[in-house]
């Protein structure tokens, strides 16, 4: 799967099919700091990403 990274950019491949989680890990990310899209929907950690997927990986920013 391909996976679309921000702060910094940056694309990475990884091997599938694989839940959220798994690939959260293996990108040495924790769960609550980022959100995980595919197209238009928000995907949760226990969801399956196959390999023709493609995901992006966004920063959860809060301010005020």
């Amino acid at each position: 799967m391909k996976i679309l990274l921000h702060h910094p950019a940056r694309e990475v491949t990884i091997k599938g099919p694989k839940r959220v989680g798994q690939v959260l890990r293996e990108l040495d990310l924790l769960a609550d700091t980022v959100l995980v899209i595919r197209g238009d929907e928000l995907i949760p950690e226990d969801e399956v990403v196959r390999d023709d997927d493609t995901i992006e990986v966004r920063p959860v920013i809060s301010g005020g």
